[in-house]
């Protein structure tokens, strides 16, 4: 029979010799510290595509960190501005403005203690981070002018230098709107063998584009129709915000005297099938625009703005103002509006109103206030304004203002030929550049077949398409800031989300 001492014994020996060099190495770990540096185990915009809306990225840590270490060492390239928060081992960098289009950016942490280093006076630094992420290129919607693209949506991307035409030849362009991640727009338009400017239908198409990492975008210039025109006509439509709801303004072909505001859902739920659209159940009224939580839609009606849901009894608005005619534009978090009063001498007062109940006068006017819209930037306003140089013939003449409004001080920034009264501008989504374009008219005893037609019925000869940078309101730059003419003929030009 075997020795069981002479098998064991050695195996003794290995457990005993691997505890001894264990309990050693343990030891040189708690003498010389923990050898293993922090580093970064998340980067939420890492290889990310950001728009406006994208105001804060995070970075997650291994472990805690001493926060002013890292705050003075975190570098982004190009520079944003922003302030930081922690919660635990995780950092939140707040950008202060949305981070300008079509850039790539760096960020980088090469040097930062984590606190139990720091208690104990050791040096162990951060593993170096490098990340990086991009915003959305820079690209914009207009109605094409030139004899080859008349009448058809085009895409151009500024960043890419790249155009495209979404819409087909035989459908003239009335009016659109993207949708929030660019992906699609909302356009209503006529056949180019239908000069009756009130067939127009409701269509979507695509712009190729996906803002959605998780979406694949659909191929360029796929068009729906998803509202005719056979008992109704569509005469004005808006976009919700959050891209789920459209409200159009409907008259009856049969009784011109019904009209009123209808709902649809822009897409439908099963994919064999139309959105249906149905009629809100409220008292006509004129122009309106839907609310920046979509869930509602503000109506001038008689002598105020009604605040109509578009979600509970439509019967009863949520809110009436009575000395304000008309909702001219909404911040993004709605906490404040732009709202137009008529006033019985025939000028118009712009006022800023906001959810606490204030009522602010900004300007008053001779003339119209034909857009505004509020800076996402700053606490920025811009408009663009008429104003009255002939009483006799009257005659108005545009230019565009920026408004602080803090001070509701007044800096102008361009003045528009008298001849070019249908002037359209839109703010870009980072507050950098304004568009607007500059409409020659047909001469009135030119002949026209299916011509292109202004919001005043002007018939359209050529268009041209010009970007203005902008400056903070509070910049005390002196040299005055010229609007570049882009080499794009078109008109009603509207930055992509």
């Amino acid at each position: 029979m075997t020795n069981s001492k002479s098998f064991i014994q050695p195996l003794d020996r290995v457990a005993i010799a691997f505890m001894l060099v264990l309990s050693l190495l343990i030891g040189l770990l708690i003498w010389q510290g923990d050898g293993v540096k922090p580093r970064v185990r998340s980067f939420t915009w890492e290889n990310q595509q950001i728009g406006s809306e994208d105001l804060s990225f995070s970075l997650t840590f291994s472990r805690p960190m001493e926060p002013k270490s890292v705050e003075d060492n975190l570098k982004i390239d190009p520079p944003l501005a922003g302030k930081i928060s922690w919660a635990g081992r995780r950092m939140v960098y707040t950008l202060l403005t949305p981070a300008p289009y079509g850039t790539n950016y760096k960020v980088q942490l090469d040097t930062a203690q984590d606190k139990f280093s720091q208690k104990q006076g050791i040096n162990s630094g951060i593993q170096p981070f490098r990340g990086n992420f991009k915003t959305r290129d820079r690209a914009i919607v207009y109605i094409g002018v030139n004899p080859e693209e008349r009448g058809q949506l085009i895409l151009y991307n500024l960043t890419q230098e790249q155009k495209k035409v979404l819409t087909p030849k035989d459908l003239i362009i009335m009016d659109f709107e993207p949708f929030p991640d660019g992906d699609k727009i909302v356009f209503s338009a006529r056949t180019n063998k239908n000069p009756d400017l009130l067939s127009a239908e409701l269509y979507t198409v695509s712009t190729g584009i996906s803002n959605n990492p998780e979406t694949k975008p659909q191929t360029a210039g796929k068009v729906n129709r998803i509202l005719d025109s056979k008992e109704y006509q569509n005469l004005k439509f808006d976009l919700s915000p959050d891209g789920q709801t459209i409200v159009i303004q409907r008259g009856k072909r049969s009784n011109p005297g019904e009209f009123g505001l209808w709902v649809m859902p822009s897409t439908s739920n099963k994919s064999d099938e139309k959105p249906t659209a149905k009629p809100l159940k409220s008292q006509p009224g004129g122009d309106f625009m839907i609310t920046p939580d979509s869930k509602a839609v503000a109506i001038a009606q008689g002598q105020g703005a009604a605040i109509v849901s578009l979600e509970g009894d439509s019967n009863r608005p949520l809110d009436f103002l009575p000395q304000f005619g008309l909702v001219q534009a909404f911040s993004k978090d709605g906490s404040q509006a732009a709202m137009v009063k008529f006033n019985t001498d025939y000028t118009r007062d712009l006022f800023l109103v906001t959810n606490q109940g204030v009522q602010k006068p900004l300007l008053k006017t001779t003339g119209s206030i034909l857009n505004c819209q509020f800076d996402p930037a700053s606490p920025t306003l811009y408009c663009l304004l008429t104003q009255l140089v002939s009483k006799e013939e009257y005659i108005e003449q545009p230019y565009l203002v920026a408004i602080d409004l803090k001070t509701a001080k007044q800096k102008p920034l361009l003045l528009l030929p008298v001849e070019q009264r249908n002037v359209q501008m839109s703010l870009s989504p980072d507050g950098l550049g304004l568009l607007f374009d500059q409409v020659v008219a047909q001469p009135l005893n030119a002949p026209s077949t299916n011509a292109l037609k202004t919001d005043d019925g002007a018939e359209i000869s050529t268009s041209s398409l010009w970007l203005m940078p902008l400056l903070p309101i509070a910049d005390t730059t002196t040299a005055q800031i010229k609007p570049e003419k882009l080499p794009l003929d078109g008109f009603a030009p509207y930055w992509l989300p």
